[in-house]
């Protein structure tokens, strides 16, 4: 094996330990969106009580609500990827998602390159 490939191997394979500090992040982020949720419910049932708000304030309050629910959704699907042993590779390109990238963006469900691509088709 060239030094070349090592390093490769390093920047995309998840050790045990990145896969434990990963999934915990996820669990994190899972719960922080469903308290967000609970939250963000509960001053939308203040505000329809309160009818007088500007709506403004309520687009504002579903905005955030529908940006949470959608991260908590990359987060479940990441999860669900983890316990079926799929996370960590791209499902566009089959290569492996850069260890760097999920340390990020545990969510993450494509590789940089299948992502740009993605985004760029938008």
């Amino acid at each position: 094996m060239n030094t070349n490939q090592t390093i490769d191997d390093r920047a995309t394979r998840l050790s045990p330990d990145d896969l434990a500090v990963l999934l915990e992040s996820l669990r994190e982020q899972r719960l922080f969106r469903q308290e967000q949720l609970r939250h963000l419910a509960a001053a939308a049932r203040a505000e329809d009580r309160r009818r007088r708000r500007s709506s403004a304030r309520a687009e504002v309050h579903l905005a955030l609500a529908a940006s949470a629910r959608m991260v908590l959704a990359d987060v479940e699907a990441a999860l669900q990827r983890i316990a079926e042993g799929r996370y960590g590779i791209c499902p566009l390109c089959r290569r492996p998602v850069d260890r760097e990238r999920l340390m990020v963006v545990p969510q993450a469900r494509y590789c940089a390159r299948c992502q740009q691509v993605r985004e760029a088709g938008r």
